[in-house]
């Protein structure tokens, strides 16, 4: 998260922006964020079909941010569940599988909070994937 948003910086602040390093922000982001929810299917505990639900959802959640342009708004970072959303509760998912082994013998509970969180994100993403299309459409009438 802080080389996205370094790089990015850079970039304005000296005047390095490009049409290309565009395309290669957004399309490497999408395929890193990926990469590493993706790399949580090793752990038994969580739904395979509710982690895939999860990023198919930030994948839509990203697009609709992008598309916005295409009807004359800016580019959306809405929320609730925006990238460094989803960077903080897959963090604390992470940290909940590592730690609770050892403060619990009941895997039960912790199949219960990890899944549980993983429908949480599925659901502020859906509002998250409204929320970026209302707000552009509004701003798109608006201009």
């Amino acid at each position: 998260m802080a080389f996205n948003a370094i790089d990015g910086m850079l970039a304005k602040e000296f005047n390095q922006q490009s049409q290309l390093g565009a395309y290669y922000n957004e399309l490497s982001d999408v395929i890193s964020d990926n990469a590493l929810y993706l790399s949580l299917l090793a752990f038994a505990v969580l739904s395979t079909p509710l982690l895939l639900l999860m990023v198919f959802m930030a994948i839509l959640s990203e697009y609709t941010g992008v598309m916005a342009p295409l009807i004359g708004a800016e580019r959306r970072y809405d929320g609730p569940m925006g990238k460094s959303d989803r960077a903080f509760w897959l963090s604390f998912l992470s940290l909940m599988i590592w730690v609770f082994p050892w403060i619990s013998k009941q895997q039960q509970i912790l199949l219960y909070l990890a899944n549980g969180l993983l429908g949480l994100m599925s659901v502020l993403l859906l509002l998250t994937i409204y929320n970026r299309i209302h707000n552009s459409l509004d701003r798109s009438v608006s201009q």
